[in-house]
């Protein structure tokens, strides 16, 4: 009788502690009111309707919780069980998605999307070792390079300080080894450093100028596209295991859908930000793209087994000429 009675309080408890289901807590820099932050509030909305309560979603925009690399090691410890990263913020869990971003490496976004199809589960692969699953991927949208002043060539940039992420050394290496400045810098610390003039130019993409106000210290873009980012939503593996089975494919759908819809939404909104900027002193700076190709060319030599593994890197090239060659036909 005893036994029974155990084997009923533990079945119960269990069920208790089932019933209580799963807070994913959530860090990302997107701020409330942007297009990511709706995307990653509906997703979890959704989740919490599939799962009838089960997984819940909790958010942390506008970088509350830190930069990526902030994020990268709360989530490592376990104070956040998953984050809204950009591939170029996840080297500070994995190396490989970064070399999606690799400057000129590909000719226009379409060719990177038909190249990332193509290395996707490689770089799920190197997620997972690391203990992470990736639900949903999208696109950031194309990089362009903001500055205080114009700056039409490399021979331009004179004394322009670029800023590099923090806890990439390699990157602040490879763009040296272009000929340029760089600032080492948390993207929490931008704002200030542009303020100051510690740093004068930013890669990034327009929509992130606009809704940041960036633009409006470093009001000169390039017309030439350097690089593509994409973002990922990453989730503790051990965190996402103990969601049921069954309730996961649901999950990983609903994540899916949201992230193909948004690609198509961010590059309309990128060319709107543009629009928008240009309406409030952006200046768009006609740039030689050769020569920054050129010098980017110098570069990708430190990125290449410095940045990012040489398999991978030589992987993506290899699917960009697939691409090229699959355009042909």
């Amino acid at each position: 009788m005893n036994k029974i009675v155990l084997a009923v309080l533990l079945a119960t408890a269990a069920s208790a502690a089932d019933g209580q289901g799963i807070t994913i807590k959530l860090g990302t820099l997107a701020p409330q009111g942007s297009t990511w932050y709706d995307l990653l509030r509906e997703m979890g909305q959704r989740w919490e309707e599939v799962s009838q309560g089960q997984v819940k979603l909790r958010i942390y925009a506008g970088g509350t919780q830190g930069s990526e690399g902030d994020m990268a090691r709360k989530m490592a410890v376990g104070q956040l069980q998953a984050a809204a990263i950009s591939n170029v913020g996840m080297h500070d869990i994995v190396a490989e998605p970064e070399a999606l971003s690799v400057p000129f490496l590909f000719r226009d976004e379409e060719q990177m999307q038909c190249a990332f199809k193509k290395v996707r589960p490689r770089l799920e692969q190197a997620l997972e070792k690391r203990g992470y699953v990736a639900v949903q991927w999208s696109t950031v949208g194309a990089v362009h390079l903001f500055c205080d002043k114009p700056h039409r060539s490399p021979a331009d940039m004179g004394e322009a300080k670029i800023w590099v992420w923090e806890g990439d050394p390699k990157s602040v290496e490879a763009f040296r080894a272009a000929g340029f400045k760089t600032v080492i810098l948390s993207s929490s610390d931008i704002v200030p450093s542009l303020q100051t003039g510690m740093i004068n130019c930013l890669p990034n993409v327009p929509l992130y100028m606009l809704t940041t106000r960036l633009f409006e210290r470093a009001p000169n873009m390039q017309d030439v596209s350097w690089a593509y980012i994409v973002g990922a939503t990453v989730v503790r593996k051990e965190t996402w295991e103990r969601i049921p089975a069954e309730l996961r494919p649901k999950l990983l759908s609903i994540a899916e859908e949201l992230g193909d819809r948004i690609d198509g939404e961010v590059r309309r909104l990128n060319q709107d930000a543009i629009s928008a900027m240009e309406k409030q002193g952006l200046k768009i700076v006609p740039s030689d793209a050769a020569a920054w190709r050129a010098a980017m060319d110098k570069a990708n030599v430190v990125v290449r087994g410095g940045v990012v593994p040489v398999a991978i890197f030589d992987q993506v090239v290899a699917a960009r000429e697939a691409c090229n060659a699959e355009a042909k036909k």
